[in-house]
């Protein structure tokens, strides 16, 4: 049977495809751990050439994706054992190790909930650039202060303007070192719905994941590096239908543009925008 093409922005079911058929992906590497007392599994996926961005239909870069079953849950413990484990991995692509002025982007639609997650994220954020430019900082009582700022731009139905012309034009005008961007995604399978966060250092393509494709936020486009943080809110409806009958000639063609979200969407995205929020706090100190 031809491949089922599903819509996924996470390089870890890109790379699954493959392995349900035995396939090996020249230029692609794969590393696995799991934090078995937190039960968070983490899955490193690096695609080293472009014979392996090709393959996997994702852009060169390292994609780094926690597999925490607990997320869907109310408890804050859990949420910040998490919260921990992704700073971690925010250190390691941020490079913090010497000051960073950081441009923290909330993308998305804080109208549409599924699409609030950035928005909601820069919302709980500290931000200090505007404390440290006035006051120096001694304000904050440390020696080594990264300085954080954040924008939430919106969609072009709102302003009339692309997502990426809003960045540029801050990144010219402000200078950030790096650019952190938080969305939301598609997956490929409903268990990972609202219970996995990818984080990537290959750039971001807002509006992808629901097949809206607008100017990519990549280090070529925007000059800087980007750190793109996201979590799977939507599944295709096509997906759930093939899942469940295994028939392609069952999915009718008005499914393409459908998407489908858990019913407590809304208490889960203030969960999730928390949670990350709470990461990239831990790993700015």
């Amino acid at each position: 049977m031809e491949r089922f093409q599903v819509r996924t922005d996470l390089a870890l079911e890109a790379r699954e495809s493959f392995e349900e058929d035995d396939v090996e992906i020249r230029g692609v590497s794969i590393d696995e751990s799991y934090d078995e007392e937190r039960d968070i599994r983490v899955t490193k996926v690096c695609i080293e050439t472009e014979n392996g961005a090709k393959a996997m239909g994702k852009p060169v870069g390292t994609y780094i994706t926690l597999e925490a079953p607990g997320l869907s849950e109310p408890d804050e413990g859990y949420h910040r054992e998490v919260s921990e484990k992704l700073a971690e991995y925010l250190r390691e692509l941020l490079g913090t190790e010497e000051e960073k002025s950081v441009l923290v982007v909330g993308l998305g639609n804080r109208d549409v909930t599924p699409d609030a997650l950035g928005p909601e994220t820069v919302g709980n954020l500290l931000i200090t650039r505007h404390v440290v430019r006035e006051y120096g900082k001694v304000a904050l009582g440390k020696e080594k202060v990264h300085l954080v700022s954040g924008i939430v731009p919106g969609v072009m139905a709102q302003t009339g303007m692309e997502t990426f012309e809003i960045i540029k034009g801050i990144i010219e005008e402000t200078g950030p070192d790096v650019v952190v961007a938080i969305d939301a995604l598609a997956a490929r399978s409903s268990k990972r719905l609202n219970r996995t966060i990818q984080i990537s250092d290959a750039g971001i393509y807002p509006g992808s994941g629901v097949g809206n494709h607008r100017n990519s936020l990549t280090q070529e486009s925007l000059g800087i590096p980007i750190v793109a943080i996201g979590v799977p809110t939507v599944v295709d409806a096509a997906t759930i239908i093939y899942d469940a009958t295994g028939d392609r000639n069952a999915i009718s063609p008005n499914l393409n543009t459908m998407f489908v979200t858990p019913k407590d969407i809304d208490e889960t995205v203030k969960r999730l925008s928390f949670t990350i929020s709470e990461a990239l706090n831990i790993a700015l100190a």
